[in-house]
């Protein structure tokens, strides 16, 4: 398996890791898993803005794994190209869940177009 391919499994944890943390900041106990979802809809700062940070983990995941996959099925990219710009993804995802969590807005906006252009360079480099 690639360096590639486990940043997509890293990336499959990332949002699960947000949960966690949204969950502690917010005091869930065993009674709040009963309806996480409507607990979690509930919580305001650190642990409202760590629970945004898992819903956007979910949504980037996909373009993020099947750029992955058309890179190393194209035949095209670099091995090394892919494990770069993956690595570069999984990095500016541990930094956009740093700075949402710390209220961070810029600082996060600017990290997430960051990963959104790994992404596209893997398609780039699948060409």
């Amino acid at each position: 398996m690639t360096l590639a391919y486990w940043c997509v499994v890293i990336a499959m944890f990332l949002p699960w890791i947000a949960a966690f943390m949204a969950k502690k900041y917010a005091g869930f106990s065993a009674k709040d898993n009963h309806h996480p979802r409507a607990f979690l809809a509930h919580t305001v700062g650190k642990a409202a803005r760590a629970n945004a940070a898992q819903q956007n983990g979910y949504e980037v995941f996909a373009p993020f794994a099947a750029a992955v996959m058309i890179a190393h099925l194209t035949g095209n990219a670099a091995q090394i190209t892919i494990n770069s710009w993956s690595v570069l993804f999984i990095l500016s995802r541990i930094g956009y869940l740093y700075c949402y969590i710390q209220d961070k807005s810029f600082a996060r906006s600017c990290i997430w177009i960051g990963g959104i252009f790994c992404i596209l360079a893997l398609y780039i480099a699948a060409i």
